[in-house]
């Protein structure tokens, strides 16, 4: 039987990564608005978070625990990548 140890062995952040994917894809970001159906408040977004606009240059460290959030033209959630 193969050793695991959380976080080390397994890949946790893929799971994290699909539940904010599920949270916030389709959503538009809002800064004090509650959250909804539409809408996502940025308060509710974790410490370490990158909102990416189109076409933005973005430095390629990687930071297991950031939380990446790819948005479109019109302001809603088109994706979202741990790193």
């Amino acid at each position: 039987m193969p050793l695991v140890v959380p976080g080390i062995t397994t890949n946790d952040s893929g799971d994290l990564t699909q539940q904010w994917m599920n949270k916030l894809v389709g959503k538009k970001l809002s800064e004090s608005e509650p959250s909804n159906e539409t809408t996502f408040c940025k308060t509710e977004l974790p410490e370490q978070t990158r909102i990416i606009q189109p076409g933005q240059m973005v430095t390629k460290d990687f930071v297991p625990e950031r939380l990446n959030i790819h948005v479109k033209e019109d302001g809603t959630v088109s994706h979202v990548v741990h790193g």
